[in-house]
């Protein structure tokens, strides 16, 4: 059995109009696989990711964990949202223990989680300063330490590193990589949705690459590119896969 199945996935919206975003969705993800979703703006990619969540219900099919149908939010899976969403009055150290005290963590329990998260990302200096204090990177870091405190089996991040500068990014891509190959953290799968094809191809062991709106999986594509990758980013087999990505993307619907 899949760790994570996603069904027969359907989403509308309604305005003024019904507007279908995703259709009929299906995929499985299994334990210790990064999987990130690629696609044209508007097609559902978000949408799909706090489906998956249980932020969002779909229209038709479902989501199951384990077997079981994710019917609402859960600590075994949690998310990193584009925008930080950083609480300005708490420090970097509340703001990680936010949600373990929502869920009824003792003060010592949640310190010493907490401080393990601080480590991880590489921000122990700053655990007392104020998100206003810190820089876009360092925010972001928050934002995953706060998302694996709770120690989820699933890890889902919504363009994480898309308001970043480049060199930030890049090294913030490495550290998450190193996150997720560390089999002392519970968390070892990872979903990511990206614009960054280049992103998705250096970071992911499978690609979801989705039609323009409503989303539909042109390919479920496998990366069968070594890891480390740092020495495989400038060689012909990822620009083959960057490319092949691309034309799908761009023969079905003319743009990226």
């Amino acid at each position: 059995m899949a760790l994570l199945e996603i069904k027969n996935i359907t989403k509308s919206f309604t305005t003024d109009k019904n507007i279908l975003v995703l259709e009929n969705i299906s995929f499985d993800i299994e334990k210790d696989e990064f999987l990130s979703i690629v696609g044209p703006s508007g097609c559902g990619k978000s949408t799909l990711l706090r489906i998956i969540a249980a932020l969002e219900t779909p229209d038709s099919g479902c989501v199951s964990f384990h077997g079981k149908p994710v019917l609402a939010p859960t600590p075994e899976i949690t998310m990193v949202f584009q925008q930080f969403g950083l609480l300005p009055w708490k420090t970097v150290l509340e703001n990680i223990e936010l949600p373990l005290e929502m869920h009824g963590f003792n003060r010592e329990e949640r310190k010493k989680r907490s401080m393990r998260f601080v480590k991880d990302v590489g921000l122990e200096d700053f655990k007392d300063c104020y998100p206003h204090d810190l820089s876009g990177g360092m925010k972001q870091r928050v934002g995953i330490a706060r998302a694996l405190a709770l120690e989820p089996e699933i890890l889902l991040m919504d363009e994480p590193f898309s308001s970043l500068d480049a060199l930030t990014a890049e090294t913030l891509r490495k550290e998450v990589l190193d996150i997720w190959n560390d089999k002392t953290n519970v968390t070892d799968n990872f979903i990511m949705v990206t614009h960054s094809i280049e992103e998705a191809v250096f970071m992911a062991d499978r690609i979801i690459v989705l039609s323009s709106r409503p989303g539909r999986i042109l390919s479920d594509m496998k990366i069968k590119i070594p890891r480390p990758r740092e020495k495989y980013q400038r060689t012909k087999k990822m620009f083959n896969y960057i490319d092949e990505i691309k034309s799908l993307i761009m023969n079905k619907n003319h743009i990226i």
